[in-house]
């Protein structure tokens, strides 16, 4: 998800010291998560790089134990599993940890929170700071006991000794009075054999403040003396401001008009104040010429495409073509997708004695630090950004653009300054997955068998892409980055849940259906026949075998798809069942079976949660999420016109984990998601037998579809 580009290395926000100063006694473990990039090398911009730890763990007087990080909490669900991976570790209930996530200056660096990488990368290291700090406990305790350290055992919160239980001694007092500090050097963590509370489900952490209303999100924020404001937003992306008049706003009591070159917003103490202003605001714009809109995008990028990068080869297509017995080739296209987040994008800035605290709803909080540094002429130790709850990400709140404006209007107003885009502009803003194509030319060999595949994709990125069938004549091109601002495409682009990957497997999927179909064969059958790696053949088993599939060549009638996909080291087969209304083109998902293999499952609960919640967000872009627009005009710019999924869209969902905790946890945030738009059209292909090769799959486009093929 990270694009990389060079950048200085600014200051850490906090130092060992001040944090130390800041926290007083206690067991102090810093732990670096990852390589970290030296000074000179690229990075993102905007994003700070740590000197030699990005996290901290503490264990307090009190016994209780706190892990400071830079990750934050948006609805994943790593506030509880990681959580419980530190208290495996420490030997203490899940209660006693405390998570402090996403504040700049308690938390050490971290790049942000995206890629289902938070558990993969984030969690081992954690581990192993927990193991080191039980092993600290055990050497102060052996000294307090007068016994040794292999003479000791812990469990909730206390070290006692194993042949008199009776002796024992909390952690809090312990420490008390002690300052101790340490770097995780390796401790050996506990084998599953040993786990009380990783690998069991736990009602996630958050839970009852969401659920009452009590957990506050960026625009929830109230600091004294502060004012909203509403900016003047441009009618299209790329129009140039010729004229203003901002004389009747000013003349709406309580309202202050601000503007810097062609930010211009006006301010007030309420925010529907501010906003009646705003619209007595005229002003003049000159819109670039519309070269392009969602009908002609396709061949716009086919044309601007620049050569491809060979991502994976094996074998001589020429050769393949030649043997194969036949020949199937199609092109796969996707719209722009919006993230249409339930929180839209909100920041609040205060300036105080030279320093800035940022309220944000952000994914990265130190990008945002460093954006708003450099937009107020600051050093970065000078801007403190608070994390609170965020309502959804997705990739799309990687971007600052409300930040900024909101720490540019409280300089130059000398106010705390809120910034809470309305729907229309989280639309209008958006960095929306890229359109893209996709080019398969493929052939069959032996019976039943996959003899060459040649696979170009446009503007989605690498991720998915690659196949992992056997095949012996392959070869993968990636044409273009599915980054944008400018390019090919008339507007922003870029990460947008398991980026890439749910056109990648989209395109492979239903190609990997038509193959199938061609040979005469049952798709599951024809699957399994083509498949060697024992993870994918076992995820997809099991997940035949939860759903009861029978085998039948498609188009059999019955609305069955398969689809499977491998994601942020985590595998994953979806079967699908749909119905087809041939008079209305409407497509009914009734049914959804999902088996993973994530390795080990932290969190088996959390982990089928967000299987569902992928489920459910992966049948929007299958079915209706797509964006309109002309030229750089958004069309779309209210959930009136772009659908998402709703309650009664949702299918009976049925989930499956492979738990092995013999495998290191895979990334559960995303996989899920990236099979369903090939596993809904391998399902409409099976019940009408007309194959849809353009996500969303809209009853339009259905209904085109089958006239076509009559």
């Amino acid at each position: 998800m990270e694009r990389e580009l060079a950048g200085p290395v600014p200051k850490l926000s906090i130092s060992r010291r001040e944090f130390l100063a800041a926290t007083g006694s206690g067991i102090f473990l810093f732990f670096t998560v990852g390589e970290l990039p030296a000074e000179g090398q690229a990075r993102r911009p905007g994003v700070a790089t740590p000197s030699d730890f990005n996290a901290y763990l503490r264990i307090g007087a009190d016994g209780r134990v706190a892990c400071y990080t830079g990750k934050i909490e948006m609805g994943q669900g790593i506030v509880t599993s990681l959580a419980q991976m530190l208290a495996d570790e420490l030997d203490v209930p899940l209660t006693s940890v405390d998570m402090v996530m996403g504040d700049t200056d308690l938390c050490p660096y971290d790049r942000g929170t995206f890629g289902s990488m938070s558990t993969r990368f984030f969690g081992p290291p954690l581990r192993a700071a927990g193991a080191e700090a039980r092993q600290v406990l055990l050497e102060l305790a052996a000294e307090r006991l007068r016994v040794s350290a292999g003479e000791l055992g812990t469990e909730a919160g206390t070290v006692f000794e194993t042949k008199a239980p009776g002796r024992r001694i909390g952690y809090g007092e312990l420490v008390q009075g002690r300052r101790i500090e340490r770097h995780a050097s390796g401790a050996a963590v506990k084998a599953p054999a040993a786990f009380a509370v990783m690998g069991r489900p736990a009602t996630r952490r958050d839970a009852e403040e969401k659920v009452t209303g009590r957990a506050r999100y960026a625009a929830d924020i109230r600091v004294p003396g502060m004012v909203y404001a509403k900016v003047l937003r441009p009618p299209s992306h790329g129009a140039r401001l010729l004229r203003v008049d901002v004389t009747a706003a000013e003349r709406v009591p309580g309202a202050r008009v601000v503007r810097q070159g062609e930010l211009i917003a006006v301010l007030h103490e309420h925010p529907d104040v501010a906003e009646l202003a705003l619209a007595k605001i005229r002003a003049e714009y000159d819109r670039p010429a519309l070269a392009v809109d969602d009908a002609t995008i396709f061949d716009h990028l086919l044309k601007a495409a620049p050569e491809g990068s060979v991502l994976a080869a094996e074998g001589d297509l020429e050769a393949g073509e030649r043997g194969a017995l036949a020949v199937v080739e199609a092109t796969y296209l996707n719209d722009y997708v919006a993230h249409a987040p339930i929180e839209p994008h909100a920041a609040l800035v205060r300036l105080e004695g030279g320093r800035a605290t940022v309220w944000a709803s952000t994914q990265a909080p130190f990008g945002a630090r460093e954006e708003v540094a450099a937009a107020l002429g600051l050093p970065s130790e000078s801007v403190h950004v608070i994390a609170p709850f965020v309502g959804g990400g997705f990739g799309g709140k990687t971007r600052h653009l409300q930040v900024v404006e909101a720490a540019r209007l409280a300089k130059l107003s000398g106010k705390p300054v809120m910034v809470a885009w309305t729907r229309e502009e989280e639309f209008f803003h958006d960095s929306f997955r890229p359109a893209a194509v996709v080019k398969i030319k493929a052939g069959l060999g032996a019976p039943g068998r996959i003899g060459f595949w040649d696979y170009r994709v446009y503007f989605a990125g690498e991720r998915g892409a690659a196949q992992f069938y056997q095949i012996p004549h392959h070869r993968t091109q990636t044409h273009g980055s599915l980054w944008g601002g400018g390019g090919p495409h008339p507007f922003a682009t870029g990460a947008w849940r398991a980026p890439g990957n749910n056109t990648n497997t989209f395109a492979r999927e239903s190609h990997i259906d038509l193959l199938a179909a061609r040979a005469g064969l049952d798709p599951l059958e024809f699957r399994l026949q083509n498949l060697t790696d024992p993870r994918m053949r076992r995820v997809l088993t099991a997940a035949a075998d939860k759903f009861g599939w029978t085998a039948a060549p498609a188009p059999s009638g019955r609305g069955r798809g398969i689809a499977c996909a491998m994601d942020a080291g985590t595998y994953v087969a979806t079967i699908a069942e749909a119905k087809v209304d041939t008079g209305t083109g409407e497509i009914h998902v009734t049914r959804v079976v999902s088996a993973q293999d994530m390795g080990w499952a932290i969190n088996p609960e959390g982990a089928a949660i967000q299987m569902e919640g992928c489920i459910t967000m992966g049948l929007g872009y299958a079915l209706k999420e797509g964006l309109r627009f002309k030229g750089g005009e958004i069309l779309d710019r209210s959930f009136g016109t772009y659908q998402i999924p709703r309650f009664s869209w949702l299918p009976a969902i049925e989930t499956v984990l492979l738990d092995d905790k013999h495998l290191d946890p895979g990334g559960g945030g995303e996989p899920a998601i990236v099979t369903m738009g090939a596993v809904a059209a391998n399902a409409v292909h099976d019940a009408t037998g007309v194959r849809l090769l353009h996500l969303p799959m809209t009853p339009s486009r259905v209904r085109a579809a089958m006239q076509a093929a009559k």
